[in-house]
């Protein structure tokens, strides 16, 4: 499975797990295009977020409806999108009514090792103070890729398409 065609590939998990670049380095190697999901927050998450105030689900729904909008455009040529999806019910809202299939991806990792990663990312909206809420907020999913995140970003990159590949042949 190296085409992305027909597939929408939701790159998720808390701030700081690596998701952007996964999901540019999927996208890249599927040919399909790329969505950074923080893109799409309204000015006022963003200002919320930066002012260390964790997101309500309704400050979330707007962004996520826009994220399914994005899907729902792109599917049908295939597209990679990251986006934290903390919750079932998130996940849910993102993949309402899409007429293609759709991967979860989930970068998992523990508190310490996110947090680490996140103290020395630079230019970002989202302070280290809010991961506490996120791993609170979090609902692992039970139907998803499930890649570590201390993995080198090649490793990563290749165990995901090992799995889609093993789901294909087994029908999943």
């Amino acid at each position: 499975m190296r085409s992305g065609t027909g597939s929408v590939f939701f790159v998720m998990g808390v701030s700081g797990c690596g998701k952007s670049t996964l999901g540019q380095q999927l996208a890249k190697i599927l040919g399909v295009s790329f969505f950074e999901g923080d893109d799409y927050h309204p000015k006022s998450n963003v200002r919320k977020m930066s002012q260390g105030i964790a997101l309500t689900d309704t400050d979330r729904l707007p962004w996520l409806q826009k994220l399914r909008k994005i899907a729902g455009e792109n599917g049908k040529l295939g597209c990679v999108i990251s986006c934290s999806a903390l919750k079932a019910s998130y996940r849910e809202v993102l993949s309402r009514g899409l007429s293609v299939e759709v991967a979860w991806i989930f970068l998992d990792g523990d508190y310490d090792t996110i947090l680490g990663r996140l103290r020395h990312r630079a230019g970002h909206f989202m302070p280290a103070e809010l991961l506490k809420s996120q791993f609170e907020t979090l609902e692992p999913p039970e139907h998803a890729i499930r890649i570590p995140v201390d993995l080198p970003i090649e490793k990563q990159v290749e165990l995901v398409l090992s799995l889609m590949e093993n789901q294909k042949k087994s029908g999943l």
